[in-house]
C-alpha cells in the first residue's frame, strides 16, 4: 500500500491512502504467461506400455453373432458371406430387428485400422451399438510377470 502526502488549500499536509494495483497486474501478467506457456504441456500423450488385464472374459451368449472383415475386406455374418450393400438389412435379419443384441467383431490382423473404423461405422449408422471386439488369448511370456489377454470388450 502506498500513501502520499500532499497539501490541501489550508496549506496542512494530507495523506492519500490508494492501492497500488501496478506491481499486482504485474504478477498477474507473469502468472498469465506462465499457465499459456505450461498449458499445451499438461496436454500432452504420454507414451505408456499398458500392463494386460487379467479379468475373465465376460459369458458368451448362446447363440453369439459373429461379424467378421476378412483380409481381402469382405464382410461376413457367422459363415456367410455378405455384400456391403445389403449388410444392414443382412445384419436386420439374423437380429430380428433386435438393436440390442451384441455384435462380436473379428477382424483379419492384415485388416488396417481405417478399414475396422469403417466396418464399425457400418454397424453405428444399422443401429447396433453393443459390439465386442474379438482376439485371441495369448498366453504370457515365461519371462513375463502379468499375464496378458487379447480379448477386449
Amino acid at each position: 500500500m502506498a500513501a502520499r502526502i500532499r497539501a490541501n488549500i489550508d496549506g496542512d499536509l494530507e495523506e492519500n491512502h490508494e492501492i497500488n494495483v501496478t506491481p499486482f497486474i504485474d504478477v498477474i501478467l507473469v502468472l498469465l504467461i506462465i499457465f499459456m506457456v505450461a498449458a499445451p504441456l499438461a496436454t500432452v500423450d504420454v507414451n505408456v506400455d499398458l500392463p494386460g488385464s487379467t479379468a475373465t472374459p465376460a459369458p458368451r451368449p448362446e447363440t453369439p453373432l459373429f461379424l467378421t472383415l476378412k483380409s481381402d475386406l469382405s464382410l461376413a455374418i457367422d459363415n456367410d458371406s455378405v455384400p456391403r450393400e445389403i449388410f444392414a438389412a443382412t445384419l436386420d435379419g439374423r437380429t430380428k430387428g433386435d438393436k440390442q443384441t451384441r455384435i462380436f467383431l473379428r477382424a483379419d490382423k492384415a485388416v488396417g485400422y481405417g478399414e475396422l473404423m469403417e466396418v464399425m461405422n457400418l454397424l453405428r449408422s444399422a443401429g447396433y451399438l453393443k459390439i465386442a471386439l474379438v482376439g485371441l488369448e495369448t498366453l504370457p511370456p515365461a519371462d513375463a510377470a502379468a499375464p496378458q489377454t487379447g480379448t477386449a470388450q
